[in-house]
């Protein structure tokens, strides 16, 4: 199972570093995927290079999909649309950050769920989506990280949230 983190034309990529380093530290496998495999530049003017184009992932093998925030429009298709269900007609777990959420619901995902776009609440955790408003990249990694037993114990969450969210020195 791996980690398919979609990249495109102006993703912001603050939104979700938390969440690959935590990935990345726990051994999951991440995948970069742009819709046509092609390197992006995020919002913060990094060049990024894709592991792969998005066809070339089979969504039963997706564990994780993180879609962050962006200008969406490069990613506003049906191709898009048609692999974040797939993902969550398979359980895997979809992510979407600020207008990550807007490519969810324009996915048709968030129909009938509660989400950021249903509630008033800055981040939602549902059984396999979960969606949050962009200054909540830190609660999202740590939810994320929950959801997929990241943490060894609930004293690895606590140094976790201690160190990330509260900023306690050690």
């Amino acid at each position: 199972m791996k980690t398919v983190v979609l990249l495109y034309e102006t993703c912001c990529i603050y939104e979700i570093v938390i969440t690959n380093y935590f990935l990345q530290c726990t051994g999951h496998e991440i995948v970069f995927a742009t819709v046509d495999g092609k390197p992006v530049t995020a919002q913060e003017k990094f060049s990024l290079n894709a592991t792969c184009a998005l066809n070339d992932i089979n969504p039963k093998d997706v564990e994780l999909l993180l879609v962050p925030g962006g200008d969406i429009s490069t990613i506003d298709n049906e191709e898009v649309y048609s692999f974040i269900r797939s993902v969550v007609d398979n359980r895997g777990i979809v992510a979407g950050i600020c207008n990550g959420v807007d490519e969810l619901d324009k996915a048709g995902v968030l129909k009938e769920i509660e989400s950021t776009h249903s509630v008033k609440d800055d981040l939602v955790v549902g059984e396999n989506v979960i969606t949050a408003r962009a200054n909540m990249y830190v609660d999202m990694a740590i939810a994320i990280g929950k959801k997929m037993n990241l943490f060894v114990d609930e004293a690895d969450l606590q140094e976790t949230i201690d160190f990330w969210k509260l900023h306690k020195s050690f």
